[in-house]
């Protein structure tokens, strides 16, 4: 999630908080940064006019001005529970941290009745995450690689743990097996491959545009696959 993002989500969600605010800490688990950083995005929301304030005291945190809310949408507290499902079984993966970033912006619209509705339900879904989330600043290079359709350089560790260091061309994100692969055109090899995630020692993102590959060029997805758009 770049800084843009993050700050309007972190507006949200201390909009969702309501009177009882959040504590730094706990903002940077949600938004997987420092402290420090959270302290700097709440300086630039105080600057911007937003009405964000903190709480001295045992307990105390940030908080908003109750006027600072927005009018209510036209989403169903099953809705909203389902989406939250959703999101919460894709922690760690893949684009998690703008989903969350939604559904942040879901509850936030909604009026506190069907928020409280939406809470009860979400209390009585349960996800086990048994899987590594793997490296943030990995996941989030291969995010932004992917969503800017720039080249992504990679130190990579195959089956046999031999390293190579290859640059990328991406063209999907696929989920399939268990494991989640990027799937591009490595300049390296001149081919198209797929690397798994959780094989990915580090990714950088140049500022190179990739070059343009149709999603038919790499092949026919596994039988079990389909594209997150074909809901």
């Amino acid at each position: 999630m770049d800084r843009t993002s993050r700050l309007y989500a972190l507006r949200e969600e201390l909009r969702r908080a309501g009177r009882t605010g959040r504590t730094a800490g706990r903002l940077a688990e949600i938004f997987e940064v420092s402290g420090r950083t959270i302290k700097r995005d709440i300086a630039s929301l105080q600057h911007g006019g937003f009405p964000v304030r903190a709480r001295p005291g045992p307990g105390g945190g940030y908080v908003v001005d109750k006027a600072a809310t927005l009018p209510p949408v036209n989403f169903t507290d099953a809705e909203v529970a389902g989406l939250a499902a959703a999101v919460a079984a894709h922690r760690g993966q893949p684009f998690d941290g703008h989903a969350r970033a939604a559904l942040v912006k879901a509850l936030s619209v909604m009026d506190e009745e069907a928020r409280r509705r939406a809470t009860v339900v979400n209390d009585r879904v349960w996800i086990d995450h048994t899987e590594p989330p793997g490296d943030v600043r990995t996941r989030r290079a291969v995010e932004r690689a992917l969503h800017e359709q720039r080249v992504l350089v990679v130190d990579y560790r195959d089956g046999q743990e031999r390293r190579t260091v290859r640059h990328i061309d991406p063209v999907v994100l696929a989920r399939t097996g268990g494991q989640w692969y990027l799937v591009g055109h490595c300049r390296t090899r001149e081919a198209i491959r797929w690397f798994r995630l959780d094989r990915l020692a580090s990714a950088r993102v140049t500022a190179e545009r990739s070059t343009p590959i149709p999603v038919a060029d790499i092949g026919a997805p596994p039988v079990t696959a389909r594209a997150v758009g074909d809901f």
